[in-house]
């Protein structure tokens, strides 16, 4: 047996994130297991989107927050990482210069990526098989900038689709009629077909409702009970979600257009059904940094990948 950690970065346009995850490595199989997860809210998107530009304060932020980084990957003795940018970047007019900028101060090398390659990356954590007796599932991210939509039949990936439909593009009102009926269209030509399918929800938002459910971990949430907190929720003030609902102040504003996000999409695609295992980008970007460095460094074959069972 070998264990190794390895590390993500994932710079979203909400918060980026630094998962570090212990890899074991038996003669057939390699388990996944969470060891620490890093989110600063560093919101590139409320620039990005709005000024099509990120100001030299927040761009200074992000570095500070990619050196820290740095250091826990070093603390951690992590032995290879990747580093991923999405929407927020790939809108912003001096992205590559922020990207080289963390290149020079923290050190650290990320990758601008198109949403095609974040469905593909989200597919590499094998989540198909986490959730255990579906056979066609939609895989639904939700971030700030975007929303990722992914098609999975009996495990293989049929179609993905990334609509720049996000929470903090609704809260700013930059999402229009014609981007609503963009994504309606794409749903039901591409779920009609299918019989029993159900959603696999991703992201820091249905991840807290999730755990304000109360449910059992495995069990999903419904249209209607998302449909009551949507309205409760709504319906309270920015500082009551904070004292209330414990939300973050982060968290406070953006789960309202999370949850319209989710609804349209149950809505259209006609499922009533949104299982939470936990799983995100983060998650694959793990596996890929895996993949990058047994390459170069590891002749043995492992065909066989598991992830650890969510005890967050």
């Amino acid at each position: 047996m070998e264990l190794s950690k390895y590390a993500a970065i994932d710079i979203g346009s909400n918060a980026v994130r630094l998962l570090i995850c212990n890899v074991i490595e038996t003669d057939t199989e390699v388990y996944f297991k969470k060891s620490q997860l890093t989110r600063v809210p560093v919101r590139l998107g409320i620039e990005s989107f709005i000024d099509g530009k990120i100001s030299k304060a927040t761009a200074n932020r992000l570095v500070e927050a990619m050196k820290a980084f740095k250091h826990l990957m070093n603390a951690n003795e992590v032995v290879h990482y990747k580093g991923c940018a999405t929407s927020a970047m790939r809108d912003a007019s001096n992205g590559e210069e922020l990207i080289a900028q963390i290149k020079k101060e923290a050190k650290i090398d990320i990758d601008i990526i198109s949403g095609k390659l974040e469905a593909e990356i989200i597919f590499a954590t094998h989540i198909e098989a986490i959730i255990e007796g579906i056979d066609d599932f939609l895989y639904v991210d939700v971030g700030g900038g975007s929303t990722e939509l992914t098609l999975f039949h009996k495990g293989k990936l049929i179609v993905s689709k990334s609509f720049n439909i996000g929470t903090l593009r609704v809260l700013q009102n930059m999402v229009s009629d014609k981007d609503w009926s963009k994504m309606s269209e794409w749903l039901v030509s591409n779920t009609s077909s299918y019989k029993n399918i159900s959603i696999i929800g991703s992201g820091g938002n249905i991840n807290k409702m999730f755990k304000m459910s109360m449910k059992e971990m495995g069990k999903p949430l419904d249209f209607k009970y998302l449909t009551k907190q949507f309205n409760t929720i709504n319906a309270m003030s920015y500082e009551d979600r904070m004292i209330e609902l414990d939300l973050n102040p982060d968290r406070a504003d953006v789960i309202i257009p999370a949850l319209q996000i989710y609804l349209n999409v149950m809505k259209w695609s006609k499922i009533d059904s949104v299982y939470v295992p936990k799983i995100g980008l983060s998650d694959g970007i793990i596996r890929y940094a895996y993949k990058d460095y047994t390459k170069t460094h590891n002749s043995k074959k492992r065909s066989v990948f598991k992830s650890e069972k969510n005890e967050d």
